[in-house]
């Protein structure tokens, strides 16, 4: 088992609790990113910044029951299909019941922005939400 973390958008606070949580339960963290990215991870993984290369490299390291961290919900929709347990770093976990609405969802976005449309883009990140990350992993791995 192992945490693999997609990196190119990872708050560098999530990567830290990944980390050490990691530590106390002596599963490895891997990390992917491209190469426009400064991570410091014991197993790092450096891509080329061609689209969805990152992703397809996170797909190729994930085996069944291992933890993902990514808040690409079509990544999150493939790992789901390996056996993979996927949260955002909001702190979010995916299920298989909860995926399908939110690529619905991305997909109605996407046609409003190809019309013409503006939609919001994410909220600023709060302590409280490093909190509810923390507190999402440590249940998913309580249960692994």
């Amino acid at each position: 088992m192992k945490i693999i973390v997609d990196a190119d958008a990872c708050p560098r606070a999530v990567l830290q609790i990944c980390l050490r949580i990691a530590r106390d339960y002596a599963i490895p963290v891997w990390t992917v990113a491209s190469f426009n990215h400064n991570i410091k991870s014991d197993h790092h993984v450096v891509v080329g910044n061609a689209s969805q290369e990152a992703d397809i490299r996170v797909m190729n390291l994930a085996l069944e029951g291992d933890v993902a961290v990514t808040q690409d919900w079509g990544l999150a929709a493939m790992l789901l299909g390996k056996g993979v347990r996927c949260l955002t770093p909001d702190g979010q976990e995916f299920s298989a019941q909860s995926i399908a609405f939110l690529l619905e969802e991305r997909e109605v976005k996407a046609k409003f922005r190809r019309g013409g449309g503006r939609t919001k883009g994410p909220k600023k990140r709060r302590l409280e939400d490093d909190r509810q990350f923390e507190s999402c992993l440590q249940k998913i791995l309580n249960r692994l």
